[in-house]
């Protein structure tokens, strides 16, 4: 649908003038003679832009704007007066204005201002939705999400972000419980496709006699016990996302039907003879070393390079073990709450063995531990009791490699020392003060008492991309 401008103006002329402008855009025009007849409109219709007169009787066009960007913050507001001033075009833009032209109005001037407020409109409402498609991600409770701070974890978000927009094809590489589903629902939630189905298909947790059927569909009769037609995961996501889980385990047959349908986007199904043509984003995942598949033999060439589009690697657990505690208290919570359980921590012994442990099921490893944990807790706390057996024997007090460290010059103040421990700390746990509080086996109220004391004023407390808000609450 076309977009809406509202033109405000108490002078008939310039209105009729101003709609014309605006029809021969393209756009939808509405139209108000007041103040007070434009704020009716703005709530009944919430126009993209709102061009507006600065002085007219009554409410004029300064107040306006401010009452548009009380009650609709997003809509863009374009005045217009024949006594332009620079005070005045500053003051406007303090209140929210997107600009501020001078009548008598040119025709390619307004026109071009209302294009760039209407395309910045735009880029805000795609941002509004993308930040509550994120808020409502991931959607199964205990999944505890993509969470982590380890540079090669953001680097591959960083990844997934730039290419979920696009049509590329995405081949997700890692270990098994790494988080291959979720990044292929991430990539899925932040596409065009996310109001189309997303469906997955764990490749090597269906036998081989059946995976073409499952993927292609099967006419009826097609082989005993085919009763009736069935569509397959191709054309059920149709419009969406496929995500072929563990794709290095297809049989050749199957490597080669599936070529076809990503060179010619048409699938067949069995016992059938029409073509039936498919809209669908592939993202594949596998554990396996696809390119060393190919040299052996066991993976058709030509099919890697048709999934080796966009190439993201999800690293094992042990190589972001600074993420393990943040994990773990994410999980806690999340599991606390499903079982209604009033555990809130955990005990040092319980820390140093979450961190010592190598975690060779990864994060779904990870989680399967906390959840356990909770269950068992006799207590407020998780203690080392409460952990799986291979997690309590990991060497307790072990520094864990690659964990983060701070350099600290001789000669810094010890008040400094500790705003510096406490400020990496927190961004470390992305602002979990008790989860910092027990790192630095410190009492939470330890925490607040330091950060209170920063020279500056500033809060040291970091929000979940680690930097402190500029104000206090």
């Amino acid at each position: 649908m076309p977009p809406l401008v509202l033109i405000v103006d108490d002078e008939r002329p310039n209105l009729e003038s101003l709609e014309r402008i605006f029809t021969r855009e393209g756009w939808r025009v509405a139209l108000a003679s007041s103040g007070q007849g434009a704020l009716e409109v703005v709530r009944r219709d919430r126009p993209d832009v709102v061009v507006t007169d600065l002085m007219m009787p009554g409410m004029g066009g300064g107040e306006l704007l401010r009452a548009v960007k009380a009650i609709a913050p997003e809509v863009e507001v374009v005045l217009m007066t024949a006594f332009g001033t620079v005070e005045g075009a500053v003051a406007a833009m303090k209140d929210g204005a997107y600009d501020f032209i001078t009548k008598p109005v040119k025709r390619h001037a307004i026109v071009k201002s209302v294009r760039l407020a209407l395309e910045r409109a735009s880029l805000v409402a795609e941002n509004r939705s993308l930040r509550e498609r994120l808020a409502r991600y991931p959607g199964e409770p205990g999944d505890g999400g993509l969470v982590g701070s380890a540079p090669a974890f953001r680097a591959a978000l960083d990844t997934i972000r730039q290419v979920a927009p696009t049509s590329a094809t995405v081949l997700l590489l890692g270990e098994s419980g790494t988080g291959k589903e979720l990044a292929a629902r991430l990539l899925h939630v932040l596409s065009p496709r996310s109001a189309a189905p997303f469906v997955p298909m764990n490749c090597a947790a269906i036998p081989e006699s059946i995976l073409e059927s499952e993927l292609f569909g099967y006419e009826r009769g097609a082989f005993t016990g085919a009763t009736q037609r069935k569509e397959g995961r191709f054309q059920r996501a149709h419009g969406g996302t496929l995500f072929l889980d563990e794709v290095g385990d297809m049989s050749p047959a199957v490597q080669a039907k599936l070529l076809r349908v990503l060179q010619d986007g048409v699938v067949e199904r069995l016992g059938g003879t029409q073509s039936v043509q498919v809209d669908v984003r592939i993202v594949a995942a596998t554990n396996r070393d696809l390119a060393a598949e190919v040299r052996a033999g066991r993976f058709r060439e030509d099919l890697f390079y048709r999934l080796d589009v966009v190439t993201v690697r999800l690293p094992p657990l042990r190589e972001r073990r600074e993420d393990v505690l943040l994990l773990a208290a994410t999980f806690l919570r999340v599991f606390a709450e499903r079982n209604r359980r009033s555990v809130s921590g955990f005990t040092d012994g319980a820390l140093q063995a979450l961190s010592a442990h190598d975690w060779p099921g990864n994060v779904r490893e990870l989680q399967h531990a906390i959840e356990r944990a909770v269950v068992l807790c006799r207590g407020e706390v998780i203690d080392l009791g409460d952990l799986p057996e291979a997690v309590r024997s990991a060497t307790p007090g072990r520094t864990p490699p690659h964990a983060g460290t701070l350099t600290i010059a001789i000669g810094t103040p010890l008040e400094e020392i500790e705003r510096i421990v406490i400020r990496e700390t927190l961004r470390q746990t992305r602002g979990d003060k008790n989860l910092a509080a027990q790192l630095l086996r410190v009492a939470p109220r330890t925490i607040y008492r330091k950060l209170d004391r920063d020279e500056d004023g500033r809060l040291l407390d970091p929000g979940p991309d680690g930097d402190p808000p500029p104000d206090r609450p």
